[in-house]
């Protein structure tokens, strides 16, 4: 599992960390761990052309110990110091004293050549206490480069705690980060300018807090919770779902949550709406009733919402399944109906799965303040419902209240299509059937839906429906289990 900790907890185990060790080391470890990572990604270390363009502070001194590594090796090494009066005095002797060179930002040409020439350039400029986008000449210089980019710590430009990007900030090919992850690398949009993640080891882990601030599943850890039959199951002992969607404009929805309901690991699925004929047509084994929902028979979790309409009817099989005692999925139509006051009284568990524009919707804001700030809307729907809120998107994120975010690492912009999110409701709503806390159902789901799209798409890329994806579940749910 990838564990991320915020910029205050990453500084205090620093700190402690640092008290224990000989002036420096701390530095050196993310040096050689950088400067390693740097020579990974070169064709070959002896004669590539590295630049580093570097701020003040440890940043940059991170940066500047990192070339002086890979100068030794035979590297032409220049440093473009963005602050000449602020540049990390010990990093610098160790540049020259291994033969590298250092020029200013303001140097005119001789600048611009040097980071338009190079093979790698380090992006040391601002380090995870920085906030806000990059200053105008960053910005600038930055725009030169042609070589691989690759960030020390984390881009520049970023927020490293919330994943937010307010102004201009550095695209990477890979960012070399220390110690630990941290949420703006995990997290939309600061994510798609991280590029490939390597994390240092720097021995921060035995002084980081037990309980991360975010997390994302690896498959290692969706095979642990993957649920398994054994020799006494049956269909019944197996969970059943309980699917409540579609209408007269929206048939297609019933299908496609029946579809992600039935390959989601439950024993069966009871559909209630009136689709039923369709979605016998398609599932003959689905069990059918007309509602309302409280008298279909006994289930283990309801999803409840897609293609449902908004109507009375809709609302009272909404209010239906939310006085019911099983774990609820709400989704889609079923969003808009939720009450104003929450769902702090349900007993039982309850995931919510919006888009950013329903996500907006429920807590009166805009949808671009959703999208720029994930990690704090995600946090805000789940405590506002007390219910656990799986937030979709570039980057889905999953929050329950008192619990580390989690942030899932499958997703791909081929899901960007109608009636996905239908096929995730009824393969998270299953999941919960078999007995998955609301949390493990709603990461598993999102993952096995992220991994069921690559497949569907690989190799060739192109494009998919909802459908595909219900069908590729199975072969997705293989590759978790190896």
């Amino acid at each position: 599992m990838r564990i991320a900790y915020s910029v205050e907890t990453v500084r205090a185990a620093e700190q402690d960390l640092m008290a224990r060790l000989p002036e420096g080391t701390l530095m050196q470890r993310a040096a050689a761990g950088l400067a390693a990572a740097c020579a990974g990604l070169l064709d070959r270390v002896y004669g590539a052309r590295v630049a580093l363009l570097t701020g003040s502070g440890d940043n940059g001194g991170d940066a500047l110990y990192a070339g002086a590594r890979l100068a030794r090796r035979g590297a032409g090494v220049t440093a473009v110091l963005l602050a000449p009066d602020r540049a990390h005095p010990g990093g610098l002797r160790a540049l020259r004293a291994a033969g590298g060179r250092v020029v200013t930002a303001d140097s005119g040409a001789l600048a611009e050549r040097t980071l338009a020439q190079a093979d790698l350039v380090l992006d040391g400029i601002v380090g995870i206490g920085g906030k806000g986008g990059l200053r105008e000449e960053a910005e600038r210089l930055i725009r030169l480069v042609r070589g691989t980019v690759v960030a020390v710590d984390l881009p520049s430009g970023v927020d490293a705690d919330t994943g937010e990007v307010r102004g201009t900030a550095v695209r990477a090919d890979a960012t070399v980060t220390f110690g630990t992850y941290k949420p703006g690398l995990l997290i939309d949009p600061a994510h798609e300018h991280a590029g490939a993640l390597r994390l240092v080891d720097i021995g921060l882990g035995a002084h980081l807090p037990s309980v991360p601030d975010a997390e994302a599943l690896q498959h290692e850890d969706v095979a642990a919770l993957l649920p398994h039959p054994t020799a006494e199951s049956d269909k019944y002992r197996r969970g059943v779902v309980g699917v409540v969607a579609g209408s007269a404009r929206y048939p297609g929805a019933a299908v496609l949550a029946v579809a992600g309901a039935l390959r989601g690991g439950a024993g069966a699925v009871r559909y209630v709406g009136p689709g039923a004929d369709t979605v016998i047509a398609r599932f003959p084994e689905t069990l059918v009733h007309t509602g309302p929902p409280a008298k279909a028979g006994r289930v283990q979790s309801w999803v409840v919402g897609p293609g449902l309409g908004d109507g009375a009817a809709a609302r009272h099989s909404l209010d239906d399944v939310l006085g019911s005692d099983v774990p609820v999925l709400v989704d889609a139509d079923g969003l808009h109906l939720l009450p104003s006051g929450g769902l702090h009284g349900r007993t039982a568990a309850t995931v919510l799965t919006p888009h950013a524009g329903e996500a907006a919707a429920l807590l009166g804001t805009s949808r671009e303040e959703v999208e720029s700030g994930r990690l704090a809307a995600v946090r805000a729907l789940a405590d506002k419902y007390g219910a656990t809120v799986l937030l979709k998107g570039s980057t889905t994120l999953i929050a329950s209240p008192g619990h580390p975010v989690r942030v899932n690492p499958t997703g791909t912009g081929w899901l960007a299509t109608a009636g996905s999110g239908d096929v995730l409701s009824g393969l998270t709503g299953s999941l919960l059937a078999t007995g998955l806390p609301a949390r493990d159902a709603a990461s598993t789901g999102a993952y096995l839906h992220g991994l069921a799209a690559r497949r569907t798409t690989a190799p060739a890329g192109a494009p998919i429906a909802a459908y595909d994806v219900a069908t590729a579940v199975p072969e997705a749910w293989r590759d978790v289990l190896g």
